[in-house]
């Protein structure tokens, strides 16, 4: 049923998309369309990495879904970039953080927890991601903040260069690690107990990576006519850009990974939604956001890594509270609650802020 509800979205979705942007329509009434015709084209992402997941297994599954659900949100920021839009990029970067350690993640330990009273996942990769969670945004992020209260803009920007290449550089590092040089070494702790079935993909792996492609250009095109409807869309209901970049933006820009993760929780498959939910947070930290300070270089206006206080705070937060709730590699719904309760609190933070 949801599956004909996206589809007939995207067929609605996309041509109301083009005729809307040419008759120059209500910007209220084109960022709904947009965002819906987002969505609708993420699900279909979710679907062909579901389905390559099966193929490949959990770790690059949920890597590729983590890659094609934040291609997604790159898509939007390079864009908000060349409009100027710094300040709703840096909201964005927080929005995925907050988006996945807490609501991505907080949806599927609490639906998953309503089917299955104890769900495990492995517990090495969960203390693996943990220091990784602490490096990408205590330290990455924390310390330009510290460092340049007393800098030059100059020296800030370039300070936000050799911390984005170094993440980059750390980032692919991890990767090597997890798929080449320790890929098998330490076996989900859940296997034993719950082996994996015999999956059939929903679609061959051809037709997986062809929907991906196409699905990933429509969002392109409809995401450079988002961005646009942004500044009318803040004045007409008050939201400020702060709010639009955590919570808005974020939200449609993660809609595949949202799918994904909860459907995986869902069928007990808790190593690869937890890889979905804090790899995908992984790599925003430690590549999209690199990524676009120095994609940043080439526009009129650079971006420096550098977040607000409660930015900073909301996101250190993410991070404890979903290393300690994962760290002993197992969860429940109320555990998933926890996190949720901290996502909307945040949320009410911000869009009063």
């Amino acid at each position: 049923m949801a599956n004909k509800i996206f589809l007939a979205l995207v067929i609605i979705g996309i041509p109301l998309s083009v005729i809307g942007s040419f008759l120059h329509w209500s910007g209220i009434l084109m960022f709904a369309i947009y965002c819906l015709t987002i969505i609708a084209l993420s699900s279909f992402m979710g679907r062909a990495t579901e389905s390559l997941a099966v193929v490949m297994g959990p770790r690059i599954g949920g890597l590729l879904n983590a890659t094609f659900g934040n291609a997604v949100e790159l898509i939007i920021a390079i864009f908000s970039l060349q409009a100027g839009l710094i300040g709703v990029v840096l909201a964005s970067l927080t929005g995925s953080v907050l988006g996945n350690l807490l609501l991505v993640a907080g949806l599927s330990f609490f639906i998953g927890g309503t089917k299955y009273k104890r769900q495990k996942f492995n517990v090495y990769d969960a203390r693996h991601n943990a220091g990784l969670l602490i490096f990408a945004v205590v330290v990455a992020f924390v310390i330009p903040e510290v460092f340049t209260q007393n800098m030059a803009e100059t020296s800030t920007m370039s300070l936000s260069i050799g911390i984005s290449i170094i993440m980059i550089i750390l980032y692919l590092a991890a990767l090597f690690f997890k798929l080449v040089t320790h890929r098998g070494v330490y076996q989900p702790a859940a296997d034993a107990e719950n082996p994996h079935e015999e999956e059939v993909p929903e679609w061959g792996k051809k037709k997986a990576m062809a929907v991906l492609a196409g699905a990933t250009l429509a969002v392109a095109y409809v995401s450079e006519k988002l961005v646009h409807t942004f500044h009318e869309v803040g004045e007409t209901l008050g939201w400020s850009e702060l709010f639009i970049g955590v919570i808005i933006v974020a939200i449609v820009g993660n809609a595949a990974e949202h799918a994904s993760a909860i459907i995986m929780a869902y069928k007990n498959k808790m190593d690869v939604a937890v890889e979905i939910a804090i790899g995908s947070t992984l790599q925003v930290a430690m590549f999209v956001a690199p990524v676009l300070v120095l994609v940043s270089l080439f526009f009129p206006v650079s971006m420096p890594l550098v977040f607000t206080l409660p930015e900073l705070i909301s996101m250190v937060t993410a991070v404890f509270l979903m290393v300690m709730i994962s760290n002993d590699g197992e969860t429940n719904w109320f555990e998933g609650l926890t996190l949720l309760a901290a996502y909307f609190i945040m949320g009410i933070g911000f869009y009063l802020l």
